[in-house]
């Protein structure tokens, strides 16, 4: 019987229960990607990690990514949490994993004693802005209607920074909080827009003075609402200074409300000379540990 230890962890959040969870199998050699996805299926959580020997010494470590049904290039609260899990790996503070999207940095955040809090990532790309959708079909996948679209300022727009594409839509308070994802809605969606390779998650937003409330919706993906998204908050934070202008901002980002998961995710962005790059971090509360058994 060959096993396998991990360890759970709620991220993006303070209080145990709450953020979004996360699975980190620490040493996952000896695991095969069948494996790894089965795994990730059978925790059900957003997403699963799986730490392996980096390519380059010079790096932490090689870190997968799965979701319930497919190996993802580059996510947030995975990063975040598995760089809290081998926050004793770290050097100066600092580790960096390889994945697909490209070489992640995670730099740990301590309290005032000095404990391991959470940590902060960068995102492996500079912004990427692609297509737009019209209004309706954006916001029939939330079974929303146009008219809770919010235009002042930007069409439905897709964004990437090393992820998956996310479309970002603002919309009126009152819509945030009765929207819900529509299956029908993201299937007529991909089927209209064949670049996205069937593929569709929907970040919503709405912005106040002080903070911005987001919702996450990917039911193709098999989530049809999560909890925290890094890999989306960055390229909305990026986003937001493109349009907005200046050198660099920060944005505080609530989400999971609406399922009793709150959320706090610290995302800022900065201009340079390859583009408008974006970090994301918060908090992390170890819940579980165990091993999986295989064979």
């Amino acid at each position: 019987m060959r096993r396998f230890a991990f360890e759970t962890f709620d991220v993006f959040t303070s209080q145990r229960f709450g953020g979004n969870q996360l699975a980190v199998f620490p040493d996952a050699r000896g695991i095969s990607d069948a494996e790894m996805q089965l795994l990730a299926a059978e925790f059900n959580y957003s997403e699963t990690t799986f730490v392996l020997p980096p390519a380059d010494p010079a790096n932490t470590a090689r870190v997968r990514i799965f979701h319930r049904t497919a190996e993802m290039p580059f996510a947030g609260h995975p990063n975040v949490g598995t760089g809290f899990a081998l926050a004793a790996r770290a050097q100066g503070d600092v580790l960096r994993f390889e994945q697909i999207a490209g070489l992640v940095e995670v730099v740990l955040r301590r309290d005032a004693a000095g404990a391991v809090t959470g940590a902060t990532i960068a995102a492996p790309q500079p912004l990427l802005v692609g297509g737009t959708f019209n209004a309706a079909e954006a916001a029939a996948c939330a079974g929303l209607d146009a008219a809770d679209v919010v235009l002042a300022r930007h069409a439905p727009t897709i964004a990437a920074d090393g992820g998956n594409p996310r479309l970002l839509l603002e919309v009126t308070p009152p819509a945030l909080a009765r929207a819900a994802p529509d299956l029908a809605g993201f299937r007529a969606a991909v089927a209209a827009h064949p670049e996205l390779g069937g593929k569709l998650s929907l970040y919503l937003y709405v912005r106040d003075a002080t903070c911005l409330r987001t919702r996450m919706f990917s039911p193709l993906a098999g989530t049809p609402e999560d909890p925290a998204t890094g890999s989306a908050a960055t390229p909305l934070a990026g986003f937001l200074l493109r349009l907005e202008g200046g050198d660099s901002a920060t944005y505080e980002i609530h989400q999971g409300v609406e399922m009793g998961r709150p959320s706090l995710l610290l995302a800022s962005a900065t201009r340079g000379a390859d583009g408008i790059r974006a970090k994301v971090g918060g908090g992390c509360v170890p819940v579980l540990r165990g091993e999986a058994q295989l064979d």
